[in-house]
């Protein structure tokens, strides 16, 4: 059993021609590595997002130099 599933689109009829006209293309590999991609980015930069929003709502005490200086002065 495969764990793909299929999504269709629609493009205009000069594309479908170009890509019927170089057939030495394997354009479903192409274009499914172009989604993966494409999905993969728009997910790094959505949990960036969230991140940076988290960051945010945190409580801003100190510096980090402070924060390490008084590591150090621990010891």
């Amino acid at each position: 059993m495969s764990a793909k599933s299929v999504y269709s689109i629609r493009i205009p009829f000069k594309i479908k021609k170009i890509i019927q006209e170089t057939p030495d293309i394997n354009w479903q590999d192409e274009i499914r590595v172009a989604v993966e991609d494409m999905v993969r980015e728009k997910q790094k930069l959505r949990l960036f997002a969230h991140a940076k929003k988290m960051h945010d709502k945190m409580k801003k005490c100190c510096s980090a130099a402070e924060l390490i200086r008084e590591d150090r002065d621990a010891r």
